[in-house]
């Protein structure tokens, strides 16, 4: 995020806060887990792979004999995905979790695109009920990239373990930019985080927290 919180300016378009160090660190950090999970919101933003792109992390993902690619997670309660999507190719598995009210010819065009559906809650997804079925499907280490609705509502949920924020030298600024964790906020009860580590990562800092 950039020094005052936000992800990306008001339009919500992708903008390159962190440096060729920390695109490293998130990499290895992708071949280390099971799966890796984004919102729908930075799906139709950013049209992101979620893949590694290091081949020497590749091949340790495959020496452990992983698969090649971490899974795709995507949390899109009326299954907003694009049948195109970048996450939809076959360079890995992809899991979209989707609300029971989700409409029926938007899931039929995702599974048509290879994706396998979890249905999780009923007007929202039900992220305690859908990780629950990840877990049941492999997935036990997840690394969840984003973006803010996602990451307040999993805060919500009291189903985050870690939380690695990279601070970058930039100042975005806009109220309706995106934050960290959007969502309707807390007023009370907030989340309480443990400090564990600072570190200087190109020309920004990365901040580790147990949660």
């Amino acid at each position: 995020m950039s020094a005052d919180g936000k992800l990306s300016s008001r339009r919500r378009e992708q903008v390159v806060i962190s440096g060729p160090e920390d695109f490293t660190r998130v990499d290895r950090l992708r071949a280390e887990h099971d799966a890796v999970m984004v919102g729908v919101g930075t799906v139709l933003a950013d049209d992101p792979s979620l893949t590694v792109a290091h081949a020497e992390l590749v091949a340790e993902r495959q020496a452990r004999g992983e698969p090649v690619q971490p899974a795709r997670v995507v949390a899109d309660s009326r299954a907003r995905t694009p049948p195109d999507a970048a996450i939809l190719d076959d360079a890995a598995h992809t899991y979209v979790l989707v609300a029971e009210s989700a409409p029926t010819d938007r899931l039929e065009a995702l599974e048509a695109s290879g994706a396998a559906v979890i249905a999780a809650g009923d007007d929202r997804v039900d992220l305690a009920e859908a990780l629950a079925a990840l877990e049941a499907a492999g997935v036990e280490d997840l690394m969840v990239e984003g973006g803010g609705e996602l990451l307040f509502s999993l805060f919500a949920a009291d189903l985050v373990d870690e939380l690695s924020v990279y601070v970058g030298s930039v100042v975005i600024g806009g109220r309706e930019a995106p934050t960290l964790a959007d969502g309707e906020g807390f007023v009370e009860d907030f989340p309480s985080l443990s400090l564990e580590s600072v570190e200087r990562v190109d020309d920004g800092v990365l901040l580790h927290y147990r949660a």
